[in-house]
């Protein structure tokens, strides 16, 4: 009871000093300070009396006893543990020891073809649909039977891989960078597929995506084949160079684009040709077929044809006494018709002409842009010089396929329409002759009956 009555004493000083308490003057004085002491000293055994009989402090000091108690376990656990540990390393160095520097080359063998073998098969086609690379052995420090066992299970399960035909759902990433969960084929480690298109490692080992173009040919064989209903597949010996190459082809409309703005102006000027080409043609088809319901009726001339309109101005014109007169309207008639039956032909001929002179400005211009790229990055990267040797070349193939059926329409055209003037001329000239004849049959006969009237008389 001493030590309580000490520092029952302290407190009651410290509750007689604290701020805010009665002044010294207000309160009754104590008989002595003696009294005053054991009052605060039983004043305090009572409230640790109290506090010593509070059930929420038994709960805590039950508690951590048992906390106490628990710890203590945990670490005779873990002693124990830490003793098997180092008598289980004592054994492995005992038995490295035995072994001596035989089981560590091994090892060292194993580790490296291990590594290799991960690093070859980092990209192959083997791993799509579960099959597992062999494990790393860098990290082990002696070598044990389940490393061997490892190693051999996943060289066999990858063998047996190559000559199999697996269907796997996985992300894949089309075109476009969008990655949605689709179904593909794997055959063995030559490809992958998913309707219809190549597939391709992405950025990870686990990430799959589309080629950016997949070639026609091969594109319909895969489509058959993952549908069951194909047998025959494309394959790539070079191991996808061949299929790189053939999807690197550019199709007809990038073609043109590479062409430039020469290439555009060559094709606009070709498609105004040949429209105008067929125009004429149509024209001039129209015209055969007038013309020849008109040869069958020559008796009833109409408007609608070259030669119904010569013939009905032919017969229109005065009686000339002179042949030359007449053959010369005649003439005039049949020149008034031929401008429509040659109409458009020296348009397309000169753009015919004028094509290939663009297409040769075309190759000037993408040579000029190959020897400034020379200039400046030299010939250490062909691709830099790529694309100025490629628009020089379609500039050129542009040019010249769209020569080439303009001056076939020109020939058309031009042989066409010379048919029909022949036609006109022919008729006219016969018109002609016919005409001659009656004038000559009619003034032979005025002569023979003159002459007999004047022998008569």
């Amino acid at each position: 009871m001493t030590r309580w009555q000490g520092w029952g004493g302290v407190l009651a000083m410290a509750l007689l000093l604290v701020p805010g308490s009665q002044a010294w003057g207000e309160v009754e004085p104590p008989e002595t300070l003696r009294a005053e002491r054991q009052a605060a000293e039983a004043r305090e055994l009572v409230r640790l009396e109290g506090l010593l009989d509070d059930e929420a402090l038994e709960a805590a000091l039950e508690e951590a006893r048992a906390a106490h108690v628990e710890a203590a376990t945990r670490h005779a656990a873990l002693q124990a543990r830490e003793a098997t540990l180092a008598e289980r390393r004592a054994e492995l160095e005992a038995r490295q020891d035995e072994a001596g520097d035989d089981l560590a080359a091994v090892l060292g063998v194993l580790a490296r073809h291990s590594g290799e073998l991960r690093d070859a098969l980092a990209d192959s086609w083997l791993t799509v649909g579960g099959t597992a690379l062999p494990p790393r052995l860098d990290e082990a420090e002696v070598l044990t039977r389940e490393h061997l066992e490892g190693l051999g299970d996943a060289l066999m399960a990858l063998t047996a891989e190559t000559g199999r035909a697996v269907r796997f759902t996985a992300p894949v990433a089309d075109a476009g960078g969008e990655i949605a969960s689709r179904e593909g084929v794997r055959l063995g480690d030559l490809l992958a597929f998913s309707d219809g298109e190549l597939l391709q490692r992405g950025a990870d080992e686990a990430s799959l995506a589309t080629l950016a173009r997949t070639p026609p040919e091969v594109a319909g064989s895969l489509i058959a084949l993952q549908a069951g209903e194909g047998e025959t597949l494309a394959l790539d010996p070079t191991g996808g160079q061949v299929i790189a190459a053939l999807a690197q082809r550019p199709s007809l409309v990038e073609r043109f684009h590479q062409g430039g703005a020469v290439g555009y102006v060559v094709v606009g000027l070709g498609g105004i040709g040949l429209l105008v080409a067929l125009l004429q043609y149509g024209y001039l088809l129209r015209v055969s077929w007038t013309m020849r319901r008109q040869r069958r009726d020559l008796a009833r001339l109409r408007d609608d044809n070259p030669l119904g309109r010569v013939l009905a101005r032919f017969e229109s014109l005065p009686d000339d006494p002179v042949p030359e007169a007449l053959e010369a309207r005649l003439d005039e008639a049949v020149l008034a018709e031929l401008p429509r039956l040659e109409r458009g032909q020296p348009l397309v001929k000169l753009l015919a002409a004028v094509a290939p002179l663009l297409g040769l400005l075309g190759t000037v211009t993408g040579m000029i842009v190959t020897f400034q790229a020379i200039t400046v990055f030299g010939t250490g990267d062909p691709q830099l010089m790529a694309g100025g040797i490629s628009q020089a070349l379609v500039t050129t193939v542009l040019g010249l396929v769209t020569a080439v059926p303009l001056l076939f329409a020109h020939t058309a055209l031009a042989g066409r329409s010379r048919h029909l003037a022949g036609v006109v001329e022919g008729q006219a000239s016969a018109a002609l002759a016919e005409r001659l004849e009656q004038r000559g049959s009619a003034a032979t006969t005025a002569n023979g009956s003159g002459r007999r009237a004047a022998a008569l008389a």
